[in-house]
């Protein structure tokens, strides 16, 4: 692996943690209302593109990390619709 695919693993790992927080914090407080139900479904459907471009690339890197983001805000989207009225 040279520099360039430290640069792209690094940047899809971090992109792709960076919703665990957010994830952490709502199963905590079972409260959801502030999470825009609009902002997880656009982003879903952007990560679920990288992972189709990902796959057309046979790019490993983009295919996992954007898997991983893909379940992080599928949950995300579920405790989003349990907790909205919490």
């Amino acid at each position: 692996m040279d520099a360039i695919q430290y640069v792209g693993t690094g940047a899809g790992i971090l992109t792709a943690c960076s919703m665990v927080p957010q994830l952490v914090k709502i199963v905590k407080e079972k409260k959801a209302e502030e999470v825009s139900l609009l902002m997880i479904i656009v982003l879903l459907a952007g990560l679920s593109l990288w992972v189709v471009y990902g796959i057309m690339k046979d790019d490993w890197p983009i295919i996992i990390t954007n898997c991983f983001s893909v379940m992080v805000n599928l949950l995300l989207l579920f405790f989003r619709v349990k907790y909205k009225d919490n």
